[in-house]
């Protein structure tokens, strides 16, 4: 089984990425964003953790994290930030580790792991290859005006908080750039998928 990691900055396009995998190659496909959220649900390893960590103004009425809400504390104060990464990304990692190992056992091909923080939480341990979706700043901004109704202020906290192009570029063995069109996207993941095929 080839294990792939896929990272970029927000508004780049990962999902896009992820869907067109999922439904045209015969791989497991899973988000580091969606890992965590199911982990801090109530009665899962992060929540009892969380919930002490930002007190119980952080929960709804049916019992759950108010996820908005810890968003935006979590973006303004980097030393929370880095509190709830520490409880969160381990148990993550954990997860999806023990889902590959899952994988192996069942013969599947391909297993993506989709995760914003790929490389500051070192899943280059447990990948064969990382890709890097790299977009233009003024689409991605304009992405996540449209797609997301983000302010310029909010887009300006996560993209600060984010790795740098040349930073992304580094740690990856291969780039896809998702600018343009999305037949340009499809052409290029088809061009690597097409390499591992044949190797």
């Amino acid at each position: 089984m080839k294990i792939i990691g896929i990272t970029g900055g927000v508004g780049s396009g990962k999902t896009e990425v992820l869907e067109y995998l999922a439904r045209n190659y015969e791989c497991t496909v899973i988000q580091a964003d969606e890992a965590a959220h199911l982990l801090m649900k109530p009665g899962k390893a992060c929540y009892p953790k969380v919930v002490a960590l930002l007190g119980p103004g952080f929960v709804d009425e049916e019992g759950e994290l108010n996820r908005p809400k810890v968003s935006s504390v979590v973006f303004r104060d980097p030393g929370l930030r880095e509190k709830i990464n520490g409880i969160v990304h381990p148990a993550v990692k954990e997860y999806i580790t023990k889902q590959i190992k899952n994988e192996e056992k069942e013969g599947t091909p391909y297993f993506f792991i989709e995760a914003a923080l790929l490389i500051e939480d070192k899943y280059d341990e447990i990948c064969d290859e990382l890709w890097y979706i790299y977009a233009d700043e003024q689409v991605r901004r304009e992405r996540l005006m449209e797609s997301r109704e983000y302010t310029a202020h909010k887009i300006d906290e996560i993209i600060a908080s984010q790795l740098s192009e040349d930073e992304f570029e580094e740690h990856c063995n291969f780039t896809i750039d998702n600018s343009g069109e999305l037949e340009e996207m499809i052409r290029q993941i088809d061009q690597r998928m097409n390499f591992y095929e044949t190797m």
